[in-house]
């Protein structure tokens, strides 16, 4: 890797002042510092998106589920023989996760992939199940009656009753995708 200097002296003092205003304004990453995961916050949501897409599938792949293209844009892959939606979060100021844009569409699961700085979290949730929980599912646009997407939030280190039998755990979601992958 090439080490780049400033040579205009000009920029050399402005830099010098950014430098300064640094530590006013650093503090909220953080917790992210070091993190393998740090990367992925600083890309817009569209190409985070993508990346927890290419995350969850290689991460099945590698447990040796056979993993392929979504037939059509309703869902994002092929997992194991399930049409997956796969949805993913960075953790939140105050410790929680959202999972956006989820909309009725045609798959089978929700994949939910949360990671935090130096931790990862997953749930891997029956489109009907998720569907009865109305509670946890709120509707991201339009308020109320904004009815084409919504979001599942929830405190990271608390999730709710309903979610905790369908993962947690990465080696949790693993298990829930085998039993309902009937493997």
């Amino acid at each position: 890797m090439t080490q780049r200097h400033i040579n205009d002296p000009e920029v050399h003092l402005l830099a010098g002042i950014a430098a300064s205003l640094q530590p006013d304004y650093a503090s909220d990453d953080d917790e992210w510092l070091g993190s393998p995961f740090g990367w992925i916050k600083q890309k817009p949501s569209r190409t985070a998106g993508k990346i927890f897409e290419q995350l969850v599938a290689g991460w099945f792949a590698a447990k040796e589920f056979d993993v392929t293209a979504a037939p059509n844009s309703d869902s994002d892959r092929v997992i194991g023989g399930l049409r997956a939606e796969i949805k993913g979060s960075t953790l939140w100021k105050g410790g929680g996760f959202k999972f956006q844009q989820i909309r009725d569409q045609e798959y089978d699961i929700v994949i939910c992939l949360g990671i935090s700085p130096f931790d990862a979290q997953c749930w891997v949730i029956p489109k009907s199940v998720l569907m009865q929980h109305p509670q946890g599912v709120v509707p991201q646009h339009g308020g109320q009656a904004g009815t084409d997407t919504a979001w599942l939030g929830f405190n990271a280190g608390n999730p709710p009753r309903w979610l905790r039998e369908w993962g947690g755990r990465l080696s949790e979601a693993h298990r829930v995708m085998l039993r309902l992958a009937q493997r």
